[in-house]
């Protein structure tokens, strides 16, 4: 047990210190080999492995054949591990997640699709009309649908350009994931839906950012009205 701890406090300072030369490009745009860096740390080269390892996890690292690791833009990292937020909606919601869940759409979304509207290319935007056509067409009891309303709010999210943004996608892949059997249970909840979501498609495609803005509020105002009449959950206040 001493030793397993050991090993793992030497792979945590192993992982700070890879981390320091990389910012500090100390190493360009690829690692040295193995056992050079597991010579200049003094660890074995199984603590050096397990240390890569872990940054390869987070998008930091890419092995390539003949090249060796390469060292990603920082813009690739991953900010957020996808597998614990998964891992977390993977939970029946109660009322204060949810709450939480909605006030994090009305931190990011709106401003997402603002930004989408503002700096989003005329391929990305297209994108997001494919994916909304997508979204309309299929009823939320077809295969598909929750997919395709993920697809919808990821490319939008993509299109605002903003990188942090982009990385937080999984989390709004998780809220919807969330919420929409709660808010899709009510009657005529998707044709408001698909109204809603038009909406917001719609003042993107016209590069009108207040518009986009306001419609992704309106959004997901809709879908905490429709949750705090089924659980007991705390109207988020924005404006």
């Amino acid at each position: 047990m001493e030793q397993g701890n050991k090993d793992r406090s030497l792979v945590s300072k192993v992982m700070d210190g890879l981390v320091t030369g990389i910012v500090e490009e100390k190493y360009g745009g690829v690692l040295p080999p193995q056992d050079v860096l597991s010579k200049e740390f003094d660890v074995s080269r199984t603590v050096m492995r397990e240390a890569l390892s872990m940054l390869l996890a987070r998008d930091m690292l890419d092995v390539r054949p003949k090249i060796g690791t390469r060292i990603r833009p920082m813009r690739d990292w991953r900010m957020i591990d996808e597998d614990v937020v998964n891992w977390r909606f993977r939970a029946k919601p109660d009322p204060m997640f949810l709450r939480d869940v909605i006030e994090f759409r009305i931190l990011i979304e709106p401003r997402a699709c603002a930004q989408a509207a503002s700096r989003g290319g005329a391929a990305e935007i297209a994108a997001i009309r494919d994916a909304f056509d997508a979204f309309r067409s299929i009823r939320p009891d077809e295969a598909g649908y929750q997919a395709a309303d993920e697809l919808l709010h990821t490319r939008i999210v993509v299109a605002s350009g903003n990188q942090f943004f982009q990385q937080m996608a999984a989390i709004i892949r998780g809220a919807l994931a969330a919420a929409n059997p709660i808010v899709l249970a009510k009657a005529g909840a998707w044709e408001a839906m698909v109204v809603n979501h038009g909406r917001v498609v719609e003042a993107i495609e016209r590069r009108d950012a207040a518009a986009a803005e306001a419609a992704s509020l309106a959004l997901i105002d809709y879908t905490a009205e429709e949750i705090g009449s089924v659980f007991a959950v705390e109207r988020p206040v924005h404006g």
